[in-house]
């Protein structure tokens, strides 16, 4: 059965193609990728916890991969994702109670979330650094 011409001028469904990112859009999207990112590290600190208790050697050479310019990779990208998710976490509970859903106060919010997060993990790290003696 041919298509009529309404239906071939009707409008696609939304798609990523067609939308220009805003945002809103992307702290959705790093939203979502920064929760499996925190899952993916708590299985990695629960990894830390068998070693732990498998014997100081196994603990050793976990602690050596984990100082590693490659762990200390993975590990700032975990603490940003942890920090991440709490301020926007934060964000989404104002939405809840019905506060700040004006565009330009949506827009300020999103730039405060990344902001705050960046913040956040430098201080984190910074911290650890001067605590801990130097991780690097």
């Amino acid at each position: 059965m041919p298509l009529s011409q309404e239906e071939i001028n009707r409008p696609l469904s939304p798609h990523l193609l067609i939308y220009k990112p805003q945002i809103t859009s992307v702290l959705s999207i790093m939203h979502r990728g920064t929760g499996i990112v925190l899952f993916g590290g708590s299985l990695l600190w629960a990894l830390w916890f068998v070693l732990l208790a498998a014997g100081s050697t196994a603990y050793i050479q976990g602690q050596t991969l984990l100082l590693s310019p490659f762990g200390l990779i993975i590990l700032l990208g975990w603490s940003f994702s942890f920090f991440y998710h709490f301020c926007n976490g934060i964000r989404h509970l104002l939405w809840d109670i019905g506060v700040g859903f004006e565009l330009s106060t949506v827009r300020k919010s999103g730039w405060t979330v990344i902001f705050a997060s960046i913040f956040l993990t430098s201080v984190a790290w910074a911290l650890g650094v001067m605590n801990g003696k130097g991780l690097l």
